[in-house]
């Protein structure tokens, strides 16, 4: 029987899921670090962690993992953090129902299926955390974001519900919202924005022109408050060790601003700032 605290964490490829595994693994934890490729999987063995693959569309890898992992803890695991997702970008009018579907797919179902198949264990061994990655988005609205906004404020829902349930039963779950954090995910959502917007036949067209493709194609340099991975995992090492975890983490000056906005303002005063 392993007596090192076990944690899965998903989307460890690069940045927050990266630097989340490091963290965690200095700190003691040992680390089932997943990744959505067997060759980023490849990778992170090389680096030394044991390394799942989990895809979140794919809910036979959800399993087939989670069996290996509860094989090798002999049955317990302490905590999760659900973290691999991506963007489509692109706005409400012009995306597709199926490229609603797939985002759903990667950023919210799969967690949804890897949570339900661990409650199971976490309530048999009367503790455990799940942490849920969400964003600054699922406090507030950004235009451009619907695909990825609506999966994090559904994130945030099932979150908040799961943790009203789960009172007693020495199960935390638990949310983190970053800002701007130093990452991929611009680069990485270019494909499925390629793939799903077709923005030289939209209403819109101008504006993905001027606006948002600049922002999605030109190396600017991080953002004013962009933060490293590393704040998270700041938090995320608070919310996995302390007796008494938060139910939510605020990570970057924009999502304290976000949460205070968002309970002072009227709701049309809130959309002109948003819409800036």
């Amino acid at each position: 029987m392993m007596t090192k605290r076990t944690i899965l964490i998903t989307g460890c490829s690069s940045g927050i899921g990266y630097a989340a595994a490091y963290g965690l693994r200095e700190r003691g934890w040992h680390v089932y670090a997943a990744c959505r490729q067997e060759l980023d999987c490849a990778r992170m063995r090389d680096e030394g962690f044991d390394s799942p693959r989990i895809d979140y569309t794919d809910p036979d890898s959800i399993i087939i993992a989670l069996a290996d992992i509860l094989e090798d803890t002999g049955g317990t695991l302490d905590a999760v953090f659900n973290n691999g997702a991506h963007a489509t970008p692109g706005a409400v009018e012009d995306l597709p129902t199926e490229a609603l579907r797939e985002i759903f797919e990667a950023n919210f179902f799969g967690w949804h299926t890897l949570t339900r198949e661990l409650i199971p264990v976490m309530r048999a061994q009367g503790h455990g955390r799940i942490v849920q990655c969400s964003s600054v988005l699922g406090l507030v609205a950004l235009p451009w974001r619907g695909a990825y906004n609506s999966t994090k404020f559904a994130l945030e829902g099932l979150t908040d519900t799961l943790r009203l349930e789960m009172r007693g039963t020495g199960v935390y779950p638990i949310l983190i919202e970053p800002g701007p954090i130093t990452s991929k995910i611009r680069a990485n959502s270019i494909p499925h924005f390629e793939r799903w917007i077709d923005w030289e036949n939209s209403a819109r067209a101008e504006q993905y022109e001027s606006d948002l493709g600049v922002r999605l194609y030109a190396e600017n340099g991080p953002d004013k408050f962009e933060l490293p991975p590393t704040a998270v995992v700041k938090k995320l090492i608070h919310a996995l060790e302390s007796k008494r975890p938060r139910a939510r983490y605020y990570v970057t000056t924009p999502t304290y601003l976000a949460g205070i906005l968002r309970r002072i303002l009227p709701t049309r005063l809130l959309d002109r700032v948003m819409s800036r």
